[in-house]
């Protein structure tokens, strides 16, 4: 039930929101070189890895890593309000519409992060899809931090339910886990 729900939503907000790209796609590539699409290899349920869409938010050529590894330089103008206001997710709707991830459930991590990925093993994280926003976003908990945010993903993992998940939108909705945490050295 939840995925045919996902699929009607999915569907619905690509629409809603394609006027939105039609301004956001030219003003990414206008304010700095490169696609307008950034695409970055993630690993799913099952750790099945997936292309995860987003606008891009970050000068061409910055290094594949973490947000957390990367300087706040490399955030574009444009890029800085596309994340604060979390529009840069908006591609992932198309992650949603082909299985790959849900609303919620925990971010997807790198293939790279392995000490996130064995946390997550350890903690049955991977039984499920990654989400859009999560139980860790908005309690401020990065990939910084692979074993805190492992036990955050493990708790969401237990408890999940329709209630949670429209609990952990609504805070997503209202700013909640809007910190980014680029490096700033």
């Amino acid at each position: 039930m939840k995925r045919f729900f996902e699929l009607i939503l999915s569907i619905t907000g690509l629409g809603v929101t394609f006027p939105l790209l039609v301004v956001l796609v030219p003003l990414v590539r206008l304010t700095s070189q490169g696609p307008a699409f950034f695409r970055q290899e993630r690993v799913g349920r099952n750790q099945k890895s997936f292309v995860c869409w987003k606008l891009r938010t970050m000068a061409e050529g910055t290094k594949q890593a973490g947000t957390h590894e990367v300087s706040a330089a490399a955030v574009t103008p444009v890029g800085g309000f596309l994340r604060k206001t979390k529009l840069d997710e908006i591609p992932q709707l198309w992650n949603v519409l082909r299985g790959e991830m849900s609303f919620v459930g925990p971010r997807p991590c790198l293939p790279t992060q392995v000490e996130l990925i064995e946390e997550r093993e350890k903690q049955g994280v991977f039984s499920v899809l990654p989400g859009i926003t999560g139980l860790g976003q908005i309690r401020g908990i990065d990939m910084s931090v692979p074993e805190k945010l492992a036990r955050c993903d493990a708790e969401y993992v237990e408890k999940r339910s329709l209630a949670l998940d429209l609990r952990i939108l609504w805070e997503t909705v209202m700013g909640a886990g809007r910190e980014d945490r680029v490096r700033t050295s």
